[in-house]
C-alpha cells in the first residue's frame, strides 16, 4: 500500500495476498469477517477515514473497482442483488478508521423479508410499507 499509512491501521499494512484487484489510487480485497458469501471491500490506498475526505481521483478509483468487484461476483457467485455502503465515522458504526465500501451480495432467500436493505440500521424505522412500520421522520 501506499504512503502515508498508519502503521497500526490493517487496511495500510494489508499483505499483497489479500489484495484481488488493484489500480493507481485504490485496492479490493475480500473481507476477513464476510456477513455472505463473496463479501467484498473496496478501499482507497492512501490512509483516510472518511468518503467525504477522498480527492476526486480516489473516488474515481474507488468507483471504478467497485464496479469490476461487482461485475467477477456476477460472474462467480451470481448473486440476485447487492448492498453497497460505508460506515463513516464512529457514530456510523465505522471500527477501522480507514475507509472502505461495501459490497455486499444478496442471494434470493438468505433473509426472510430483505425489503428495506440498509434501512434496518433503525429497526424501529426500517419497515415504511407495513402497519407495523416505524413513524415518519
Amino acid at each position: 500500500m501506499s504512503t502515508p499509512a498508519a502503521t497500526d491501521c490493517p487496511f495500510c499494512t494489508l499483505p499483497p495476498t489479500r489484495i484481488v484487484h488493484a489500480n493507481h489510487l485504490a485496492v479490493v480485497i475480500q473481507d476477513a469477517y464476510p456477513v455472505s458469501r463473496g463479501h467484498t471491500l473496496v478501499l482507497p490506498r492512501r490512509h483516510v477515514g472518511s468518503f467525504f475526505e477522498l480527492e476526486p481521483p480516489e473516488r474515481d478509483a474507488v468507483l471504478e473497482l467497485l464496479d469490476m468487484a461487482r461485475r467477477d461476483l456476477g460472474q462467480t457467485l451470481r448473486p440476485d442483488g447487492y448492498n453497497i455502503g460505508v460506515n463513516d465515522g464512529p457514530a456510523a458504526g465505522q471500527t477501522v478508521p480507514h475507509l472502505h465500501v461495501h459490497l455486499i451480495p444478496r442471494y434470493t432467500g438468505d433473509q426472510v423479508d430483505p425489503r428495506g436493505g440498509v434501512r434496518w440500521i433503525f429497526p424501529e424505522r426500517a419497515d415504511y410499507w407495513s402497519a407495523r412500520g416505524g413513524e415518519p421522520v
